[in-house]
């Protein structure tokens, strides 16, 4: 009786790059690490902006950087706030209107002409404060914010409205209200809130609250858009014992 004939199948090899590395497929352990307990924001193109439209942007920072709620931090930021308004271009394409330093993020709302100023403006605040904060907190480099912010357009006055509270009132969300600072203190010191004219309190006394001797408060901008200066007003001022929820977050 005549034997089987073996069948011989021809393996395909994997195809190496120019390296001489295995490409193409998911593989366990693959890509970048996440950064810390909370993963970046995604790496995708960002949507297209309106100039008529604020944004509310989140920058969070890593963990090894501790608590930016600390005075040296504080006018690290400021001088970054500072850098990025030194523009050649009157209004500039991107204007920081508000901000808030939390412990582990920072919260702005800002102006922008179009996506590109939004991401050169956004790029120049980053590299700006990482460098300032570096300095501050004596390392001698480093990264100190995570690789991507978060961005969200706001297209509406109830929105607007909603984002402000939520932003300059940050640290009553947080708890930081509670903690024992060097004064007494009605708004957030490590905020612009001594600039924003919006405040219920503030209503039938005067602009905006004048800075304590000593304090120099972060450089921001009075809003150009008509939803961020007057659009918004149609839901309420703010009141400065509002608890924002996790609504805006």
């Amino acid at each position: 009786m005549p034997k089987t004939r073996k069948r011989h199948v021809q393996l395909e090899l994997p195809k190496l790059d120019k390296n001489g590395q295995r490409r193409g497929g998911k593989r366990k352990g693959a890509g970048r690490p996440k950064k810390g307990f909370r993963a970046s924001e995604k790496h995708k193109v960002r949507a297209n902006h309106r100039a008529s439209e604020p944004a509310h942007v989140i920058m969070r920072a890593c963990s090894d950087v501790g608590s930016l709620r600390r005075h040296a931090v504080f006018l690290a930021i400021r001088e970054a706030t500072l850098v990025v308004a030194a523009s050649e271009e009157y209004p500039p394409p991107f204007r920081i209107v508000h901000l808030s330093i939390q412990r582990t993020h920072i919260h702005l709302i800002v102006e922008a002409a179009n996506r590109k100023a939004l991401w050169k403006g956004m790029q120049a605040f980053s590299i700006s404060a990482a460098r300032q904060i570096n300095a501050a907190i004596g390392r001698k480099g480093g990264q100190v914010f995570a690789d991507r912010y978060h961005a969200r357009a706001l297209t509406s006055p109830r929105q607007v409205r909603n984002c402000i509270a939520y932003v300059l009132n940050n640290w009553r969300h947080h708890g930081a209200d509670r903690e024992r600072l060097k004064r007494p203190w009605k708004v957030d010191p490590y905020s612009s809130s001594l600039s924003f004219d919006g405040w219920k309190q503030r209503e039938k006394i005067g602009f905006y609250y004048a800075a304590p001797k000593g304090y120099p408060p972060p450089f921001v901008w009075l809003p150009k858009t008509w939803l961020l200066s007057e659009g918004w007003r149609r839901y309420g001022l703010v009141d400065q014992l509002e608890v924002p929820g996790r609504g805006e977050e």
